[in-house]
C-alpha cells in the first residue's frame, strides 16, 4: 500500500479527481452505532433506523460496514441477515463516515482516496479512533492513497462532478479547523487534491448544527448544472433569513463555463424538533445517491412527502426512497451524514509513481 505525502505529487497532477456522488459506485462505507450515551438513550431506535438503511442500499450496491467490537458485530449481523454486507472490525468514536472517512478520487478507472484529518467538528467530541477510519479503509483495499495534514469533512463540501465545490464559509473558516487557510487558499488546496476548478461559497447553515453548518444539511448538487437548496417558510423561524439568503446567492452563481445554474426549492420539515441539547437540525437535504437509488430521509413530519414530490422528478432512472429518520437526527445528522461513496473502478496502488 502507497502512502503519498503532501511533498509527492498530488492528486490533480497525477490527473485524478473527485467524482460526483451520482457516478457509479462499487460501495457504500458505513459504521454501526454501538454508544447509547452519544445518542441520549436512542441508540435501539437508533440501530433499527441504521438497518432499514442498510437493509436499503444493499439491495443497490455492496455495504462496507464499520463495527466497532464483538456486540455491535452480533447486534448489526442479527438485524442485517441476508444483506450484502462486508464487516470490518475497527475501533470507532461515532458513525459520522461522511467526515471521518476518506474521499476518494478516480483517474479513468482507477480509484484512490485521501486520508484528511477529522477532529470531530472543532475537537466537539472524541475524535482519535474515527481519526484512523480512511487508513483503515486504505488497508482493508490495498489502495494507493494522499495523508494531508489539514482538517476537511466530507459533508462540508459538495462537487457537481464538472470541476465545481460548493461549501459554506461558516464551516470551513473556523478557527478550529484551518485557520491559516483563507478562501483562497482553500480553492487552490481543492484544486490540487480534487480537482475542482472552481470553489464557491454560501454563508452558512441551519440553527444549531454541530457541524457549523455543513453544505450537505442545506443545499446539494443533484447534476453537474441542478442544485436543491432549502428553504423556511416561516418567516419568524431562525432559519428562514440564512436560508432566503443562500437562495439568493445560489441564483447568482455560474458553473465552471460561467452558466447559471438550476435552482431548486426544498422545504424543511414544517415541525420544530427539540432533542437532548436543543434544537435539532432535520434536513430533507442530507440524501444519498448510490447506484440506481436515493434515500431521503423522513421525520414523522407534514413536509415529508412533499420533499419526495421535490426530489423524484430531479433523478431520472433512480428510485426515490423515504426511509425513518426520526431517531438519527437525535444525533445531528441523517443519511449523507453516515454513508461515504467508494466509487466504482480498479484499486489504485500508486506503484508507478515515484516518491520523494
Amino acid at each position: 500500500m502507497t502512502h503519498f505525502s503532501p511533498a509527492d505529487p498530488s492528486p490533480h497532477a497525477l490527473g485524478f479527481a473527485m467524482p460526483p456522488e451520482w457516478a457509479p459506485h462499487a460501495a457504500t462505507w458505513l459504521g454501526w452505532p454501538a454508544d447509547d450515551e452519544l445518542w441520549f438513550g436512542h441508540l435501539a431506535g437508533v440501530r433499527s433506523e441504521f438497518a432499514e438503511l442498510i437493509k436499503t442500499i444493499a439491495r443497490f450496491e455492496p455495504v462496507q460496514l464499520i463495527v466497532r467490537d464483538e456486540e455491535s458485530e452480533r447486534d448489526a449481523r442479527l438485524r442485517l441477515e441476508d444483506a450484502n454486507v462486508t464487516y470490518h472490525r475497527q475501533a470507532l468514536d461515532d458513525v459520522w463516515l461522511r467526515d471521518s472517512g476518506p474521499i476518494f478520487v478516480r483517474r479513468g478507472q482507477q480509484v484512490g482516496l485521501i486520508n484528511w484529518r477529522f477532529n470531530a467538528w472543532g475537537g466537539k467530541f472524541e475524535f482519535e479512533n474515527d481519526n484512523q477510519v480512511p487508513e483503515y479503509v486504505a488497508g482493508a483495499l490495498g489502495m494507493a492513497h494522499w495523508d494531508r495534514p489539514e482538517v476537511l469533512e466530507g459533508g462540508g463540501l459538495e462537487v457537481n462532478g464538472a470541476g465545481v465545490g460548493l461549501t459554506t464559509r461558516s464551516c470551513f473558516l473556523t478557527d478550529t479547523r484551518n485557520p491559516d487557510l483563507t478562501e483562497a487558499g482553500y480553492a487552490a488546496l481543492l484544486q490540487q487534491t480534487l480537482g475542482l476548478e472552481k470553489l464557491l461559497w454560501l454563508g452558512g447553515g441551519l440553527e444549531n448544527d454541530h457541524t457549523d453548518g455543513h453544505i450537505d444539511t442545506i443545499t446539494r448538487f443533484v447534476s453537474e448544472t441542478t442544485l436543491v437548496t432549502s428553504v423556511e417558510s416561516d418567516p419568524d423561524d431562525a432559519n428562514f433569513a440564512p436560508m432566503q439568503r443562500n437562495l439568493a446567492a445560489l441564483r447568482e452563481m455560474t458553473d465552471a463555463s460561467g452558466q447559471p445554474f438550476t435552482v431548486v426549492e426544498l422545504p424543511l420539515p414544517a415541525a420544530r424538533l427539540e432533542g437532548a441539547e436543543g434544537r435539532l437540525p432535520p434536513t430533507y437535504a442530507n440524501f444519498y445517491i448510490g447506484n440506481g437509488f436515493v434515500v431521503v430521509p423522513q421525520y414523522h413530519d407534514a413536509n415529508d412527502k412533499k420533499a419526495l414530490e421535490v426530489l423524484r422528478p430531479l433523478f431520472p432512472g433512480r428510485q426515490v426512497i423515504g426511509l425513518p429518520s426520526r431517531q438519527l437526527i437525535e444525533g445531528g445528522g441523517s443519511f449523507h451524514c453516515v454513508t461515504q461513496q467508494q466509487p466504482a473502478g480498479e484499486v489504485w496502488r500508486g506503484k508507478e509513481v515515484e516518491l520523494s
